[in-house]
């Protein structure tokens, strides 16, 4: 018998899920990276729905953030590291072409 969809935790958004939060950083990261044209950078506002999307999956990773101290604990601040990282990296490619 098979499971419906809706039972896995990143169909399900009032489950937390990390692999959902990872995905929809590193997803907005590759469309802002398509979207800003880069290296020949170009002004395009389209680049603040990446950004927003980028946040939720900031937000979706930071749900997952137990209150005891481990080693899970390290790797998903570790997690937020990198998608804060991708969030500046958005940012940089939406701000660039209007100050230079």
């Amino acid at each position: 018998m098979t499971r419906p969809l809706s039972s896995f935790a990143v169909f399900n958004l009032r489950r937390r899920s990390l692999l959902r939060g990872n995905l929809l950083v590193l997803f907005s990261f590759a469309a802002s990276f398509r979207l800003s044209g880069f290296p020949h950078t170009r002004a395009t506002l389209l680049l603040v729905i990446p950004a927003a999307l980028a946040m939720l999956g900031m937000f979706d990773t930071l749900r997952c953030m137990p209150t005891r101290r481990n080693l899970y604990h390290g790797g998903v601040i570790l997690l937020l590291f990198m998608d804060t990282l991708a969030i500046c990296l958005i940012l940089f490619f939406l701000f660039f072409p209007y100050i230079v």
